[in-house]
């Protein structure tokens, strides 16, 4: 929160205050889903664990949502949201050494069938280059 002194007379100041929202960045990413655990995946996501939301929460991810899309007959998930903390990295790092989001991602995982160039580097979501943005 910001103040800023607007007049000061007579022993009397007058302060304003404004609450600047904090920049949000927008991520997404794009994987595969194998056909024979997409019911299981859309059930983990149909009731996510409390725990795992509070720490996207706690992680400044605010906006996230998963779409699954059939493209030539495979399956893909797009995934989105909005960042509002000061170090993204810092942030997923804390999310990552969490162990209720490490044990529910050892059930997430092995739904997923990661793009080639996201397999190659070791990751599970390809990333994706924003083209447009409309508020």
């Amino acid at each position: 929160m910001k103040f800023h002194l607007l007049a000061a007379s007579a022993g009397i100041a007058v302060v304003a205050s404004s609450c600047a929202p904090a920049k949000v960045q927008r991520y997404a990413w794009v994987t595969g889903l194998k056909p024979e655990k997409a019911e299981y995946y859309r059930k983990l996501h149909a009731n996510p664990w409390p725990s795992v939301s509070k720490q996207l929460r706690a992680s400044n991810i605010r906006n996230f949502s998963i779409y699954e899309r059939d493209i030539a007959g495979k399956k893909y998930l797009f995934a989105y949201l909005e960042y509002t903390g000061k170090d993204f990295a810092a942030d997923m790092k804390k999310m990552a050494d969490d162990p209720e989001t490490r044990r529910w991602w050892k059930e997430t995982d092995p739904c997923q069938s990661p793009l080639p160039d996201a397999k190659k580097a070791g990751k599970i979501w390809a990333d994706t280059t924003e083209l447009y943005h409309l508020d």
